[in-house]
């Protein structure tokens, strides 16, 4: 491997370590804020809820795919969330073996007050970067998914 490809993997490692080290002090300190709400409602479960806020409707496999956990554990926080009255399951018109989950009006609550800590959150994460050094980022972060998502790695 030539000197140049191992710095830039050495420092893709380091980028991945630091953002799985930014996700788990923003999961921790988001979960104390929920515990003081309410202390038997989990990150799981208010990650779910934030994103049905932001695509009310979408089936279970969508929402596996979207927080990267498997479809049997998404089966069980969302029993949790529909116990709760937090989330309700409809069959799908086309496909009645799909179903779709909906916040209802108690789950849409519980985003509209736990979602505004979770911003002040990131707010203080970002506070002394500027909008184009995020965009930047993230761009970048974009472009490194979808390099390893379009490649057949051979390890």
């Amino acid at each position: 491997m030539s000197k140049r490809k191992n710095n830039i993997s050495e420092l893709a490692l380091e980028l991945g370590l630091a953002m799985n080290e930014m996700k788990t002090s923003l999961r921790q300190k988001i979960q104390a804020k929920i515990n003081e709400y309410d202390p038997d409602l989990s990150f799981e479960l208010v990650e779910i809820l934030g994103l049905l806020s932001r695509n009310n409707g979408i089936n279970q496999q969508e929402i596996s795919n979207t927080i990267s956990k498997d479809k049997s554990s998404i089966t069980y926080l969302i029993n949790s969330l529909v116990k709760r009255e937090l989330v309700e399951r409809t069959a799908n018109e086309n496909d009645r073996r799909n179903k779709q989950i909906f916040l209802t009006t108690k789950g849409n609550q519980v985003v509209k007050t736990i979602y505004p800590w979770a911003l002040e959150l990131y707010e203080k994460a970002a506070d002394d970067l500027s909008e184009e050094e995020i965009r930047k980022a993230l761009h970048l972060v974009k472009k490194m998914t979808a390099n390893l998502n379009e490649q057949d790695l051979k390890i």
